[in-house]
């Protein structure tokens, strides 16, 4: 059997390597029209910033290493210009020689990737502009920091790759500005989440312009949709990717409804005997069951190893993604997983949600606040996704979510998880369990949260409580409108509240507003609502205040 894989990053290299596995005999061969194979896109802004000393350590395997340990032939800077599906064989350019030939295949797999979206501005060509996506495009950032030395940047997008570079251009001193043409920056984050993050950004000096986006480029800078002017010696696109899928189409190869290549879970195309796998396919939800694009690195690797084993008789198939993602962003770290609360409600969910700040470990052993915002069905139960923004210990929350929202686990279950315990790794009962804990209260206890944008937009008809102290009360700000009556005296000046009357409790960060709320619905109040996040993420959301 002979096996042909185009493309040799991440999913290609993992179909020839599992399909390797499965079959010791079969003639594999992968063509690569790049110069660099099997390497760490995630880690070429890091390179760039100088985290990664040298690139070699970001290409750490090359054809010889195939060669050795798996047998598989590797051709790179060769292109793959036409596949005829009805003869089995595909038409290939040595891009040095100019040598134009024909191969055969018994099983094919197309491992195209993606490339960076290219938008169709005036100077989107020009020396200083550049876009990142592999290698070749790494080491030209990096040289041309090296030789022109710049002392101002401009970043559109404000993706996993526009924050990273980010935060390592300014390492070198560059003065960098991130241009976003959405109301908000990061895609994976919910609005108020996403003004939360920006907030913090903001506080370290981060230059961010949103609703806004880069109409033309010249060498003194770009101008924007409204007509500004920004003065920048560098300007990196980071403005998505799209599915390399040029090749499928003239084969007669089905796309998506996402326009990524279709496929089984067993990454079968609709063609007999070809196979796609990594950035150009299209995936599904495991929440939805619908089709989405999502061309991350762990997706490849996994895709290109089911369709290494299916075509080699293997029984491996794709359950699904959750979308997970965590990037890095000076001292925080952003993660989420599943479905954000806005996806949700396009499902048609009746969703509750909770802000939950906590820190990762007690204190005392320098234990570090996240905000973790969770969103369930309301109807169920069943937790639907997860976002959080922390300093430590962000990685461990969003995998134990993302392991619990694929296995379907409803709320009521985070308080029963056994978590590892001990003062240097968590508190006693983790974020994790006090997340579950609170939206349990909010679904099936009568102990319902309000959201600051919920709470902003209700006006007068509701009296609001809080239930800090008079100097947290004048110190820290509070919710327009807001009485407060300290915790410790609720009790004594009920009298001043009216018990038919919507009413909100808040705190700093929850725990005493849902003590409040206990006190009031325990004596006969009919309607209480705890605000999520406390005074501490309505203030730094945005809330009105």
């Amino acid at each position: 059997m002979r096996i042909v894989v185009i493309g040799a990053v991440a999913a290609g290299t993992s179909a020839a390597a599992k399909a390797r596995r499965n079959n010791d005999q079969a003639d594999i061969v992968i063509y690569e029209r790049d110069t660099h194979i099997s390497y760490s896109g995630c880690g070429l802004p890091y390179y760039i910033g100088g985290e990664v000393e040298e690139i070699d350590e970001l290409t750490p395997r090359n054809p010889a290493f195939f060669k050795k340990k798996y047998n598989v032939d590797i051709f790179t800077g060769h292109e793959v210009l036409d596949v005829d599906v009805d003869h089995r064989q595909i038409t290939v350019e040595n891009l040095t020689s100019g040598e134009v030939f024909t191969d055969c295949y018994d099983k094919l797999v197309l491992a195209t990737g993606a490339s960076a979206f290219r938008p169709n501005i005036t100077g989107v060509e020009l020396d200083h502009v550049f876009f990142l996506r592999n290698v070749k495009n790494a080491l030209a950032i990096k040289d041309f920091m090296r030789l022109q030395k710049p002392k101002t940047a401009v970043i559109a997008g404000t993706g996993f790759i526009g924050f990273e570079l980010l935060e390592n251009l300014m390492h070198e001193n560059i003065d960098v500005t991130i241009v976003e043409m959405a109301d908000k920056i990061t895609p994976n984050l919910d609005i108020d989440m996403a003004t939360f993050l920006e907030n913090k950004l903001l506080e370290q000096g981060v230059k961010v312009l949103k609703s806004t986006q880069i109409v033309k480029i010249d060498k003194g800078g770009g101008v924007l949709s409204d007509a500004k002017f920004l003065s920048s010696e560098m300007v990196i696109m980071a403005t998505g990717v799209r599915p390399n899928v040029e090749l499928a189409i003239k084969a007669g190869i089905q796309l998506g409804n996402t326009g990524a290549i279709a496929v089984s879970a067993t990454m079968q195309t609709n063609i007999s005997d070809v196979y796609a796998c990594g950035d150009c396919v299209e995936t599904y939800s495991s929440i939805t069951g619908k089709p989405v694009y999502r061309p991350l690195g762990s997706t490849a690797n996994k895709t290109g190893r089911i369709a290494g084993d299916s075509i080699t008789g293997g029984l491996l198939s794709y359950r699904g993604n959750l979308g997970t993602g965590i990037f890095k962003l000076f001292n925080m770290t952003i993660a989420s997983t599943g479905l954000s609360e806005k996806e949700a409600r396009a499902e048609g969910y009746d969703v509750v949600i909770c802000h939950n700040i906590k820190p990762n470990k007690p204190e005392y052993m320098g234990g570090k606040e996240m905000v973790i915002k969770a969103i369930a069905d309301k109807l169920t139960g069943r937790l639907l996704g997860v976002q959080i923004i922390g300093e430590d210990g962000v990685d461990k929350r969003i995998d134990v979510f993302a392991a619990l929202i694929t296995y379907k686990a409803t709320v009521e279950e985070l308080f029963h998880l056994d978590l590892a315990y001990a003062p240097p790794f968590s508190t006693t009962k983790d974020p994790v369990h006090y997340t579950g804990m609170i939206l349990d209260n909010a679904i099936h206890h009568g102990k319902p949260l309000i959201t600051a944008k919920e709470i902003d937009s209700l006006g007068e008809s509701v009296q609001i409580v809080d239930a800090r102290s008079s100097e947290d009360y004048e110190k820290k700000g509070h919710v327009k409108q807001a009485i407060n009556i300290p915790h410790a005296k609720l009790r004594e000046q009920l009298a001043q509240l009216d018990k038919d009357k919507p009413t909100i409790t808040y705190c700093n960060k929850g725990v005493t507003g849902n003590a409040a709320q206990n006190i009031l619905l325990g004596n006969g109040f009919k309607e209480v609502y705890n605000l999520s996040g406390g005074q501490k993420f309505y203030k730094g959301s945005g809330g009105k205040g």
